[in-house]
This record gives C-alpha cells, sequence and structure tokens, in this order.
C-alpha cells in the first residue's frame, strides 16, 4: 500500500509542476484534465501525508520512551498511545481511498417508482417517495425532471420516473433499489386499522453512448397522443413516443414534454439506461456468489426498508438500521440512511480484500 500512495504522491507533484508550466495553460483542454486529476489527488496524497507524520511522531514518541528522565518518559508514553491509536484509523482512511471506484457514481440517475401491493394506498405512497427524493436531491441542488407519470385516481402515482442530474447522484441514490413497504393507516379506513402495501423503486445510471451500443435497426418508434389522469388527452398532437428495443423486448415511453423531438430524446435516455441496467445486473448476479454480504445496488426483488408511521420509525433491514424521525426522512432528510449504507458496503469490500 505503501508503495501505491508513494506513486500517488509523486504524480500530484508531478501534476503541481504541470500545473505551473505557461505551456499546458495555454491549451486549456489539457490543463482543466490535469487540474481535475490534481483534485482527485489531492485528499488522499493531504491524508498520505498525514499518515507519514503520524508514523515519524510514532516512531519518535517510542524513542524517548528510553529516555533517562522520568516525567518525558510518561509523556512520551501518553503520546505514543494517540499515535498508537491514530495509525490503524489512518490505515482505513487510505484503504478505503484507494479502493476502486464505481465508474458509475458522477453519473445522473434515472428513477423509477412503482405501485405494488396494497391498491391505493400503493400509489400514495409512491408519490410519497417521489416528494422524499426530490426534496432530497433539491437539497443537493441536483435538477430534477420528470420522464413518464402516471397518476392514480386516489393521489400519488401508479408509476412515476424521473432523472436526477447532478455529479454523484447515482452513488448516493445506487442502494435505494428495492421493495420499500409502508405501514400506516389510510385515509379512507373507517377503523382505524394499519396497513401495509409497498411500492418497487428501480435506480438505473444514465448510460452514455461508450456505456451502450444501440442499433438503430434495432429499434421500433411509435407516436401518440399524450394523455392525463382518466386517460383524457391533454395534447392535441403526437407528441408522447414509446420506443421498443427489438431483440429484447425493453419498451421505454415518454410524454412529458409537448415536443415530439424532447419526448424521443427522454425515453431513448430510458432505454439507453434499461439496457445498461440489464447488463449491470448481469455482472451482479455473477458477483453475488462472492460477495453475499454486500448491499447490492441491483437486487429489486426483496424487502429492503420499512417506514411505519405508527411508531415514527424508519428500518433499512438490509443493515439493521432503524431511526425513529420518519417525518424529516418523508421531507428528504436521508443522508444518514445514504452514509450507513455506503459505510456498510465499504467495510464488506474491505473485508474482501482482506
Amino acid at each position: 500500500m505503501k508503495e501505491k500512495l508513494a506513486g500517488i504522491e509523486e504524480r500530484f507533484i508531478k501534476l503541481e509542476q504541470l500545473l505551473s508550466d505557461p505551456e499546458v495553460i495555454k491549451d486549456q483542454k489539457q490543463y482543466q484534465e490535469y487540474l481535475k486529476e490534481h483534485g482527485e489527488l489531492n485528499k488522499i496524497v493531504q491524508v498520505f501525508r498525514d499518515y507519514a507524520k503520524t508514523l515519524e511522531d510514532l516512531e519518535e514518541a517510542r524513542e524517548l520512551l528510553k529516555d533517562d528522565d522520568e516525567e518525558m518518559r510518561a509523556m512520551a508514553k501518553e503520546e505514543s498511545a494517540e499515535l498508537e491509536q491514530a495509525v490503524p484509523e489512518l490505515e482505513k482512511q487510505l484503504q478505503v481511498m484507494l479502493m476502486p471506484k464505481d465508474p458509475r457514481d458522477d453519473k445522473n440517475v434515472i428513477i423509477e417508482i412503482r405501485a405494488g401491493t396494497g391498491g391505493d394506498e400503493s400509489g400514495i405512497f409512491t408519490g410519497d417517495l417521489f416528494r422524499m427524493y426530490t426534496r432530497y436531491a433539491e437539497g443537493k441542488r441536483w435538477d430534477v425532471e420528470i420522464i413518464e407519470e402516471n397518476p392514480s385516481a386516489s393521489g400519488g402515482f401508479k408509476e412515476v420516473v424521473f432523472m436526477v442530474k447532478g455529479k454523484g447522484a447515482y452513488s448516493s441514490f445506487k442502494y435505494e433499489s428495492g421493495i420499500h413497504r409502508v405501514q400506516r393507516v389510510p385515509e379512507t379506513e373507517a377503523q382505524g386499522r394499519v396497513h401495509t402495501s409497498a411500492v418497487t423503486v428501480a435506480v438505473l445510471p444514465e448510460a452514455e453512448d461508450v456505456d451502450i451500443d444501440i442499433n438503430p435497426a434495432d429499434l421500433k418508434i411509435d407516436v401518440f397522443r399524450s394523455s392525463g389522469p382518466g386517460g383524457q388527452s391533454v395534447n392535441t398532437t403526437d407528441s408522447a413516443v414509446r420506443i421498443t428495443h427489438l431483440p429484447t423486448g425493453v419498451v421505454a415511453t415518454c410524454q412529458d414534454e409537448k415536443s415530439q423531438h424532447k419526448n424521443k430524446a427522454k425515453a431513448m435516455n430510458v432505454l439507453k439506461a434499461r439496457l445498461f441496467d440489464a447488463k449491470i445486473q448481469e455482472e451482479e448476479q455473477k458477483r453475488a456468489a462472492e460477495r453475499k454480504d454486500q448491499v447490492g445496488s441491483g437486487d429489486r426483488s426483496g424487502r429492503i426498508r420499512t417506514y411505519n408511521y405508527p411508531q415514527g420509525r424508519m428500518t433499512d433491514h438490509r443493515i439493521g438500521l432503524t431511526l425513529y424521525k420518519l417525518d424529516s426522512i418523508m421531507e428528504g432528510d436521508i443522508q444518514a440512511i445514504v452514509d450507513e449504507l455506503k459505510t456498510y458496503n465499504q467495510a464488506q469490500a474491505l473485508q474482501d480484500i482482506g
């Protein structure tokens, strides 16, 4: 690990020299690439330097333990104890930083929420989750763009598909895939009984052309009139677009925009993401046997979370996390959940490496 870190520091120093080179500064494209790499390496180099300094200070403190002065030895003993505690913490931090980064982490993300069991209540909770994710994204100053929505008569949605645009969006949302269960008394329940409903969430990284190759001859494109709740027409032109990928049968639809061109572009984005996701799912399944305990970002067949309204409780079943602040969670305060899932995943990955 030390050799790898030394190599990273060497590259960091080289980048600092390049960034002050007038010839590099003239080439703005090259300059920006070096600046980005410098920024990515900066944090790990600073931690590595702290680590090297801590080891150096520890060695000096241990030497002072041999000093003739009793007071000096006592001070050295206390300092050694503190430094010995700091070393493994810094090592763990560096190990996490050196872990291979998921190349999809910085991508925009497409989130699909669909009502499941529970009838009207499931549709209402689909709307609640959409609001929760939207509020969280807004707090991050990310853009939210609706791609497809199918409102339910009692409120909420039968289905809603939307994109979150922002650096790191996928890394924050990728563990949301799965079945979300809600326990509460529906507004329509006269007896005050708690009902259990379920909603399915699918999280897809936005696919770029380099991620997935689509032959235009494999696509069937249909246009039709947009419709609102109850099926009434909301547009007098054929602006809605449905794209079918014939080899796989994967379909993507968009009718949110008034422009057929914009709807086609959005539907194409979703289609690419779904095909890319199918490719990811295949990889995840191959990896599943090796990492059974790791929180996966692709498995949507299992219940991952329960939102219990009577007790104001949210439980993530994968990591055993329970928080009694459901009101704020449903308003988008989910960063603590995101952080716990990331930490758990990193710990499992480090265990696998070890």
